[in-house]
C-alpha cells in the first residue's frame, strides 16, 4: 500500500528563506540603534523605540526567540504610532515562527496585514503565515483543518504575488500539501471499503481522481475505483477505470493489478 508522500516541512530552503527575509527587515531600522543593555532586558519597561528594538533583536540574534518576540510586541505597544512599530510587528511574528509559537507567528502577521494590507513586505507576512501552517501538518490518520489551512494559505500567497520567491517557494510546498490531502482522502476511501461501504469508498476515491489528478494517489484511486465496481456488480465501470489507467499510468503498478482483476471478473465485458 502506497503512503502518502511528505518532505519535511523545516526545509533548509523555506528557513533560509525566511531568515534571510527577517535578517532584512532588522537591518533597515536596527543600524542606527544603540546595543542592548542585556540582563535588564524585560518586555515591560518603558524605553525608547531605539533601546527597545535593538533589545529585541539582540534576543534573536542570542537564540531566545520567546522573549525577542515578547520584546518586539513592546515596541509596537508602547511605540505604536513609529516606523519601528511596523518592522516589529513582522520581526515579532517571525520570532514566534522561530520559538514554534505557530499560532502566534499568524496572529502577529495577521495583524500586520491588516493595517498595512499594501506594504512592500506584505508578500513575506503572507509567506510566514503559510509556513507557520505548513510547519503544522500532521499524518494522514489525522484531522487535516490545518492542512486545509496550509493550502488556502500558499494559494493566497501565489495569487497575490506570484512573481515572488515566496511564491516559487509556496508552489513547491503546495504540491506535497495537495498529495498529503489526497492521502487523507485514499486513507478514508480504504477504510470504507474494508467496512464494505462500496459507495462510501468510491466517492473517496473519485474525489481523488477528480481534485487531485497529479498527486502520488491518483493511480491507486483508479484501481479501488475499479475493484468497489466489481463489488458493486458493474463490471463495466471496473474496465473503464482500468482503461482509463492504461491510458494515463501504463506501466504503473496499479495498471498491471487493475488488468488481472477485470481479467479475472469481467472478461469480454466492454465499458459503458
Amino acid at each position: 500500500m502506497q503512503t502518502p508522500l511528505r518532505a519535511s516541512p523545516r526545509t533548509p530552503s523555506s528557513r533560509r528563506l525566511a531568515v534571510a527575509a527577517a535578517v532584512g527587515l532588522s537591518l533597515a531600522l536596527s543600524a542606527c540603534a544603540g546595543r542592548s543593555s542585556g540582563p535588564q532586558d524585560t518586555s515591560y519597561v518603558a524605553r525608547d523605540v531605539e533601546s527597545l528594538y535593538a533589545a529585541a533583536k539582540d534576543r534573536l540574534d542570542r537564540g531566545q526567540p520567546k522573549l525577542a518576540a515578547a520584546l518586539f510586541d513592546e515596541v509596537e505597544r508602547q511605540h505604536p504610532y513609529s516606523p519601528w512599530a511596523r518592522r516589529a510587528q513582522l520581526m515579532s511574528a517571525f520570532s514566534y515562527y522561530v520559538a514554534r509559537d505557530y499560532n502566534k507567528s499568524v496572529e502577529s502577521a495577521q495583524r500586520f496585514l491588516s493595517i498595512h494590507p499594501g506594504n512592500r513586505d506584505a508578500p513575506y507576512a503572507y509567506y510566514l503565515i503559510a509556513l507557520s501552517y505548513y510547519e503544522q501538518i500532521s499524518d494522514v490518520e489525522r484531522d487535516q483543518k490545518v492542512t486545509e489551512q496550509t493550502r488556502t494559505a500558499l494559494q493566497e500567497l501565489i495569487r497575490r504575488y506570484p512573481a515572488t520567491e515566496y511564491a516559487s517557494d509556496a508552489k513547491l510546498k503546495l504540491d506535497l500539501v495537495q498529495d498529503h490531502l489526497a492521502g487523507k482522502e485514499m486513507e478514508i476511501g480504504r477504510f470504507y471499503e474494508r467496512s464494505g461501504s462500496w459507495l462510501a469508498a468510491q466517492i473517496r476515491f473519485q474525489n481523488v481522481v477528480d481534485n487531485y489528478q497529479t498527486t502520488s494517489h491518483a493511480p491507486e484511486a483508479l484501481y479501488r475505483l475499479a475493484e468497489t465496481s466489481l463489488a458493486l456488480g458493474v463490471p463495466e465501470e471496473a474496465v473503464k477505470y482500468t482503461a482509463v489507467l492504461g491510458a494515463n499510468y501504463p506501466g504503473s503498478e496499479w495498471y498491471e493489478k487493475a488488468y488481472k482483476l477485470v481479467q479475472k471478473n469481467a472478461a469480454g465485458v466492454t465499458a459503458s
